[in-house]
């Protein structure tokens, strides 16, 4: 048999936590919680949780304070600490690298996709846990398909420290009865909209009336979501260098904002901590992004187009302080953030990719 182009999309196992764990082996078997300074009195939300952590209910995301009441007595709390996951994410993408004849697109500090030729990818999917493994002490999940969509599903169905294959063969068999939700790139949003239409499951979206789905979702995204009920998607691992489309910086404030003249402040604060991080690489702004949180958690999103690509930060400042006009003004503020959006690299640069951060 010739071998044949797959796609393995490897994703690390409880990243963030297992770093933690292998920095302090007595935490092994414990409820670990990682999350803004350590301290679930304070405001701020889990980064990553253990497999025994989320055994009680508590999820990336969700608010520490929360995440405290679900722990048992014996969950630890852990700062977040980006520079150890950085390294560690570093070593395991260079560990891939190193494998022959594997081309590495990185989708994320703890996930990445391998384009590989063979006609064993189990092989290669061991192979490259045991070099992790090897290097880090790490363990990851490898799905294999023969697209990335159904190789970044079938990961999950390999966790922990498994793989599992998922092609167009198997794919009704797997995913037809399962949820539209756990299709990637379907959140509870999208997942709403198609359950109005009729539509729960997999095998449903794959049988949806394209021109429907085109009517609902316009001419990109319904055919996008349409395909997703057959696992279609792009095949091919790219491994030009990430280069970032956008600089965010937010802040969950410990006591809520109430005080325009204070929310003011802390905007004019992220905007100039945004615009920085984009100066650095030397790119104007060309969109600016503003995110609030009202307390107790509901949370909205406002952008702006600039006139013209800027390189002063008074502009990128004045652009967020007129979107803070749509503010609701009777309501407390517990968290603000600020994303400044780019002018593309010029051609013979990198190609921009957003990484997408999985489920660990």
């Amino acid at each position: 048999m010739s071998p044949v182009p797959w796609v393995l999309h490897v994703d690390m196992d409880q990243f963030i936590a297992a770093v933690e764990v292998l920095r302090r082996p007595e935490l092994a078997g414990r409820p670990v919680i990682v999350g803004g300074s350590g301290d679930p009195t304070q405001r701020a939300v889990v980064s990553t949780a253990s497999y025994e952590a989320r055994a009680h209910g508590i999820g990336s995301g969700m608010p520490l304070k929360i995440a405290a009441r679900k722990a048992p007595p014996d969950a630890v709390f852990l700062p977040v600490d980006h520079a150890a996951y950085e390294q560690a994410s570093a070593l395991v993408m260079q560990t891939l690298r190193a494998m022959p004849d594997v081309i590495v697109e990185i989708i994320g500090w703890d996930e990445c996709f391998l384009g590989i030729t063979t006609d064993d990818p189990e092989m290669i999917a061991r192979k490259a846990q045991q070099a992790v493994f090897d290097a880090t002490g790490l363990h990851c999940s490898v799905g294999i398909g023969d697209n990335k969509v159904r190789a970044k599903i079938a990961t999950d169905f390999g966790k922990p420290r498994g793989s599992f294959r998922l092609t167009e063969q198997n794919w009704f068999v797997v995913m037809g009865e399962r949820p539209t939700r756990d299709l990637w790139g379907i959140g509870p949003r999208v997942q709403k909209r198609l359950a109005e239409h009729g539509i729960h499951m997999v095998r449903e979206l794959a049988d949806a009336n394209e021109a429907e789905m085109v009517e609902e979702f316009g001419p990109k995204m319904g055919l996008w979501y349409h395909g997703l009920g057959f696992g279609r998607g792009p095949a091919v691992v790219d491994d030009t260098p990430w280069v970032a489309r956008s600089h965010s910086r937010e802040t969950t404030f410990q006591q809520n904002l109430t005080d325009p003249a204070q929310i003011e402040s802390a905007l004019r604060e992220l905007s100039q901590q945004a615009f920085d991080d984009c100066a650095a690489e030397g790119r104007p702004v060309i969109r600016v992004h503003l995110k609030v949180r009202y307390a107790p958690f509901e949370t909205r999103t406002f952008g702006r187009k600039l006139a013209e690509p800027t390189e002063r930060s008074a502009d990128v400042i004045d652009a967020v302080l007129a979107l803070a006009s749509a503010l609701d003004g009777d309501r407390e503020v517990r968290l603000l953030g600020v994303r400044a959006e780019m002018t593309p690299p010029p051609e013979d640069d990198a190609v921009e990719r957003t990484p997408v951060r999985g489920r660990m």
